[in-house]
């Protein structure tokens, strides 16, 4: 019955707004085409709106998670008209609040004490409104100006119910639709839930920006503010008031001299430093949680705020992504065809030769342009579709990332037109695999991994004589152990390359070092208690053949 009541909601205001206007009838099959032309919502008259106007009206009455669309839509000006873009970009910091009143009786319900003994001075007047929370102005006792940020009352049950609606439709999407199992709808959707729910704790929002300080602890590139512990909560947040410009006032950025190319450059990077430095991102860098520090025009910084989504890459994704971007770069589509099939993004059984053929025909066209007028956004989606017909998967855990970097080329783009996202991101890119594959990276994993291989080294020999004796035990059906022989050979054949990987890595590793001239005297003092153990252990395997 909640289900059936939001979507009553959800069509009543769709006919409210006359959303139909937005949608390519003339393209629909037959039977849609005489639904939309015969329904009920041409009884309403057209609002005297502007679209854009009509489109940001609608989002904001159906709630957060559509509040949340339309500010990824605000950043995309090559997808959407400039007035329709101008109108949702109201959606990232003027959503209507709620009474200041309320959000004091929530401070003091989770602080367990009146606003009065907490701070200094509060304003109930909010400073902004979004879809999930709203910000107060506040002072410490200590002096300090700091924001207050309350989680809007009553949220969580909307969220619910908006949230099983998008299950219901993913379910029956997935099931009756041709695409549905490849696009994976419902895995996509609960991976939403799990975010949204985590923009939901404002505990873990402040975890995240901690996290974020520390990661760019002082960088050039970007500031993130301080979180005050003592009051937060999980529905109230407390941290450093900062002063900035709007990331989206491009006329005060540019009378305050802002170098706007810099900036759109920084953006990019900071974007691939927490991608492939950190692997970990702030995943909602629209224009309503970014302002910058002008004190310096000619270097300017970045501040971020709003910390509730974050994203992080698995050290394989990491590498494949990287590796993939590179890829095409250098325009070798035969590399990009085997790292997908490698990854797992297309099944193991695709035709390389084919794959290769259809991702040169997507490219080609592209890179025959200048780079900066290349959208990385329109490049993904012809990408995605022509992978379809080989039966590409979406990748859940890639959702936030393509995302975020949809909201990075949108606001660049916005700062500065000419950015050229490609060739700013390509260097970047090679530096970071360089270090990831250098000779310092390959000594610090072979030492974080040495003692937990010498820890599991005495179970091997245990491990072989169980294998053994379970094959025995199997009986003595030729077939069978045929079978088991093969199975054991594959055993040894993968322990012998396991050995050759560890002595080729040990001895490149030294190599490295002596080429690059390491003084190993400077390398021994920062060495802990047993690390020479280490080496002279790294040494023994390296003279003793592989074991039979």
């Amino acid at each position: 019955m909640t289900r059936l009541q939001r979507l009553i909601r959800i069509g009543w205001v769709f006919c409210r707004y006359r959303l139909d206007t937005f949608l390519p009838i003339a393209e629909l099959p037959t039977p849609l085409k005489l639904f939309f032309l015969l329904a009920p919502w041409h009884l309403f008259p057209q609002p005297r709106l502007s679209r854009g106007d009509r489109l940001r009206l609608a989002l904001e009455e159906l709630g957060p998670v559509f509040v949340k669309f339309g500010q990824i839509l605000s950043t995309r000006r090559d997808l959407l008209p400039d007035d329709m873009a101008e109108s949702l970009r109201q959606l990232q910091d003027r959503v209507p609040p709620f009474s200041g009143e309320r959000a004091q009786a929530i401070i003091e319900r989770s602080l367990g004490a009146p606003v009065s003994e907490c701070f200094a001075e509060f304003s109930q007047r909010p400073m902004a409104s979004a879809s999930v929370a709203q910000v107060h102005a506040a002072t410490l006792p200590s002096g300090q100006q700091v924001v207050v940020k309350v989680i809007r009352p009553g949220i969580e049950k909307v969220i619910r119910q908006d949230l099983a609606l998008m299950y219901l439709m993913a379910g029956l999407l997935e099931r009756y639709w041709s695409e549905g199992r490849r696009l994976h709808p419902v895995d996509v959707v609960a991976d939403y839930d799990a975010t949204i729910h985590d923009e939901l704790d404002l505990q873990r929002e402040a975890a995240n920006a901690s996290q974020l300080r520390r990661n760019f602890d002082g960088s050039s590139l970007i500031y993130i503010p301080a979180i005050d512990w003592d009051y937060t909560r999980k529905s109230v947040l407390v941290m450093e008031r900062i002063h900035g410009i709007p990331v989206a006032d491009v006329a005060a950025l540019t009378a305050a001299g802002v170098d706007l190319k810099v900036l759109a450059e920084k953006g990019v990077e900071i974007f691939f430093t927490q991608v492939f430095r950190d692997s970990f991102f702030h995943a909602d860098m629209h224009p309503g949680n970014i302002f910058v520090d002008a004190s310096n025009p000619r270097d300017p910084k970045y501040i971020a705020i709003d910390f509730g989504i974050v994203g992080t890459l698995a050290p394989d994704d990491q590498s494949y992504l990287a590796r993939n971007l590179l890829a095409f770069f250098r325009r070798d589509y035969r590399q990009v065809a085997e790292l997908h099939i490698q990854s797992g993004w297309v099944p193991p059984d695709t035709r390389v030769n084919e794959f290769e053929a259809a991702i040169r025909t997507v490219c080609e066209p592209i890179f025959e342009r200048p780079l900066k007028d290349i959208s990385f956004g329109h490049f993904l989606l012809r990408l995605f579709q022509t992978a379809r017909r080989f039966n590409m998967e979406v990748q859940p855990q890639l959702v936030l990332l393509q995302k975020t970097l949809l909201n990075v080329e949108g606001l660049g783009r916005q700062l500065y037109p000419d950015l050229d996202l490609w060739s700013t991101a390509q260097p970047f890119l090679e530096t970071w695999m360089r270090r990831r594959l250098g000779p310092g990276t390959l000594f610090k994993t072979l030492q974080s991994h040495l003692p937990a291989w010498l820890e599991q080294s005495p179970d091997m020999p245990q491990l072989v004589h169980d294998a053994l004796l379970e094959l025995r035990n199997r009986g003595t059906d030729d077939h069978r152990q045929a079978q088991w022989q093969a199975q054991l050979d594959d055993r040894q054949r993968q322990q012998d390359r396991r050995w050759r990987r560890t002595t080729a890595a040990l001895v490149l590793t030294g190599l490295a070092l002596a080429s690059t001239q390491v003084d190993l005297l400077a390398v021994a003092q920062d060495l802990p208690a047993y690390g020479w153990g280490l080496i002279a252990v790294a040494a023994w395997l390296v003279a003793r053949p592989a074991p039979r």
